[in-house]
C-alpha cells in the first residue's frame, strides 16, 4: 500500500492552481486546503489505486483528512472496491465521519450506486443517519434517498424522513429540498399532499418548489400550480 506522502505526490502533479481556487469557493472549504485535482481524474486514480497490489482500504481510510482529495479518495474508494454488501456496510460507516461538506457527501452518494441492489438491507442505516440529526448526516440520508430509493413504495419512508429534518442546518434543509423537489418532478399529486400536511419546515418547502418549478420534467400546468399554492 502506498503511504500518505506518495499518495500526495502523485495527486499533487495532477493539480490545477486555477481549478483549486475556483473549486474551494464552491464547495466551501479553506482555502489551501485542497490541491486542485480535478474530480473525473480523482475517480479514474481512485479506480486504479484499488487495483494495485497491495492496496489496503483499512489504511487508506487511517490517512489523515486534511486535505480535500484525499477525503473524496476515501469515499470513492469505499464505494469502488468490491466486497460482500453486509461488509461494504461497516466501511460507508466508518467513512461517513469524512462527511464534513456536501460536495464530499455528495460526491460519495453518487459513487455508492450499489446500495439500489440492496435497498431492504440499507434503508435502516439512512433512517439511523437521519434521526442522528447532524448536518452532513441528514444530508446523505437524503441524498441517498434521492438517488437509490425514488420509488413509490418508498414514499412513505421519504416522508416520515423529511418531517425530520433539521431545516436550521443549512446543508440539512437543501438536501431535503432537493429530495422533495424531485419527489414533486416524478411523483407530483403526492409530492403537493406532502407539502399540504408535512412536518418539514416551510422554507424547505418553499426551496423544493422553487427548484420543482425551475425543473424541465415539470408541466408549465403543473408549475402554475405549485406558484399558487398555499403552503402550510
Amino acid at each position: 500500500m502506498k503511504t500518505y506522502d506518495e499518495i500526495t505526490a502523485e495527486l499533487s502533479a495532477m493539480k490545477d492552481e486555477t481549478y483549486r481556487v475556483f473549486n474551494e469557493r464552491i464547495v466551501n472549504i479553506p482555502a489551501g486546503s485542497s490541491l486542485g485535482v480535478r474530480t473525473p481524474m480523482l475517480r479514474a486514480y481512485g479506480k486504479q489505486l484499488i487495483k494495485e497490489e497491495g492496496f489496503g482500504l483499512d489504511a487508506l481510510l487511517a490517512f489523515p483528512n486534511d486535505l480535500f482529495e484525499i477525503r473524496l479518495l476515501k469515499c470513492f474508494a469505499v464505494g469502488m472496491v468490491r466486497m460482500p454488501f453486509e461488509e461494504k456496510i461497516s466501511y460507508i460507516e466508518r467513512c461517513l465521519p469524512v462527511v464534513d461538506g456536501w460536495a464530499v457527501c455528495d460526491l460519495f452518494c453518487s459513487t455508492l450506486k450499489e446500495v439500489k441492489k440492496h435497498r431492504a438491507a440499507f434503508l435502516p442505516y439512512i433512517e439511523t443517519y437521519v434521526a442522528e440529526g447532524s448536518e452532513f448526516s441528514q444530508r446523505f440520508g437524503y441524498i441517498m434517498l434521492l438517488g437509490c430509493y425514488m420509488q413509490a413504495e418508498y414514499l412513505p419512508v421519504i416522508f416520515r424522513l423529511l418531517d425530520g429534518a433539521k431545516s436550521e442546518y443549512y446543508y440539512a434543509h437543501m438536501g431535503a429540498a432537493w429530495l422533495l423537489a424531485e419527489v414533486l418532478t416524478r411523483f407530483f399529486a403526492e409530492g403537493v399532499r406532502y407539502l399540504q400536511k408535512g412536518a418539514l419546515a416551510q422554507k424547505s418547502k418553499k426551496k423544493a418548489v422553487q427548484k420543482a418549478r425551475e425543473s424541465f420534467r415539470v408541466s408549465e400546468e403543473q408549475k402554475n400550480y405549485l406558484k399558487d399554492l398555499k403552503i402550510c
